[in-house]
């Protein structure tokens, strides 16, 4: 029974990784602040995505540093997606975040994208799996 469950685990982490590949992919091929050279660049860019916004996020705490909620916690919550897109551009060669300024924007549309993703999948009946830690 537990080797089912963690199957399940691993098949809802490739699934989440391959729907925000597909975001990072999109919001790169509209030149939204940044470009990724293909989804295999844009699926392995989730992944790295995703851990350096833990780490960020981790790091943050031991500060003290809450994001909070609101329009401030919006804000701060923005910058921290534009530092890990920045952060995540240097990493990986298959992607480029043109400037900080690029990286807002790009955080910016990655949310918006995520979100539409995550209406079609709500319309289809698969349900809202996206979840774009940037």
């Amino acid at each position: 029974m537990a080797g089912a469950g963690l199957v399940a685990i691993l098949i809802g982490i490739i699934v989440i990784g391959l729907v925000n590949g597909l975001v990072i992919y999109i919001v790169g091929k509209l030149n939204l602040g940044l470009s990724v050279s293909s989804f295999g660049a844009a699926f392995v860019a989730s992944f790295v995505i995703a851990i350096v916004s833990a780490i960020v996020t981790w790091v943050l705490g031991l500060l003290g540093i809450n994001i909070g909620n609101g329009i401030l916690g919006s804000i701060v919550s923005l910058i921290v997606a534009a530092i890990v897109l920045l952060i995540s551009g240097s990493i990986l060669p298959g992607l480029s975040v043109n400037g900080f300024g690029g990286a807002l924007v790009a955080a910016i549309a990655i949310a918006v994208v995520s979100f539409l993703v995550n209406l079609v999948l709500i319309a289809i009946g698969v349900g809202a799996v996206a979840a774009v830690a940037a």
